[in-house]
């Protein structure tokens, strides 16, 4: 069985005392790829580091909402240069959260919008963060076109109106540990209706972490159990919705398991 964990912050200090060990469950656990996604500059550097040293992990580069607000007018040159890099699979993460609101709406969007216009002109998807801005996330992917590079709605939680939107703008949804909670039968229905081939597996670790580790560090070994949940909704095997996610990733980010540089 192979797997690709397409969503972890592995450049996170919650693994700083312990990287090499979780890298080494992943790889027993059958985590053949993993994306190592940025959140803001000094993290999408620090991941693309991580991806330079070891093969079969990939990077993202981009600035989350939490920080907008510190997004300054060089963004756009500061992350392309990281984007130049092809082990740099995406923009991301990027998008809007209405929960938290760390930066103000309005920032959000705009540096959302700036983000999304250079995934175009660089021609790699996005890695869409979203958090109760249905609307207006939606409305601007559609404003600014983001079906020309596609993407992935990560730890997708959403509803089948977001669910429908996103598919008709040629996007994949991420699935991650939220699947396995108690609590999910609307995501879970919501899921049912999606075809698997527009599907991807994540942990977004060291958040989130899946049933029966939720409430403990997540990591990308623990996207096992995401996959177990996800294949028994779909009804099919473990090793055949491995079979299919892995490649609904491969073809999203144009990724070789065995590529390294």
């Amino acid at each position: 069985m192979t797997l690709i964990d397409t969503h972890a912050h592995l450049a996170a200090e919650e693994f700083d005392a312990d990287r090499e060990e979780a890298l080494a469950r992943a790889r027993e656990a059958g985590v053949a790829g993993i994306v190592c996604v940025g959140d803001r500059l000094d993290s999408s550097r620090a991941s693309l580091e991580l991806a330079q040293s070891r093969t079969g992990l990939w990077a993202t580069a981009g600035v989350h909402p939490h920080y907008a607000r510190e997004a300054g007018d060089d963004l756009e040159r500061r992350l392309e240069e990281l984007l130049a890099h092809p082990l740099v699979v995406a923009v991301g993460e990027v998008g809007l959260d209405y929960h938290y609101d760390f930066s103000p709406r309005d920032v959000q969007q705009d540096v959302f919008r700036r983000q999304i216009r250079l995934a175009r002109a660089v021609g790699k998807p996005l890695v869409i963060h979203n958090r109760e801005s249905d609307q207006d996330l939606v409305r601007i992917l559609e404003e600014e076109k983001a079906g020309d590079v596609g993407g992935v709605l990560h730890c997708f939680w959403g509803d089948e109106a977001l669910a429908r939107a996103a598919l008709e703008m040629g996007f994949y949804l991420g699935v991650g540990g939220p699947v396995t909670f108690k609590k999910s039968d609307a995501l879970r229905q919501t899921l049912q209706g999606v075809p698997v081939e527009r599907l991807i597996v994540e942990t977004d670790a060291p958040y989130l972490a899946p049933v029966p580790y939720r409430g403990k560090r997540n990591e990308p070994s623990y996207v096992v159990e995401t996959a177990k949940q996800l294949a028994a909704l779909k009804g099919l095997d473990l090793e055949e919705l491995a079979r299919i996610t892995t490649e609904n990733a491969r073809r999203l980010f144009r990724i070789e398991l065995n590529q390294t540089a």
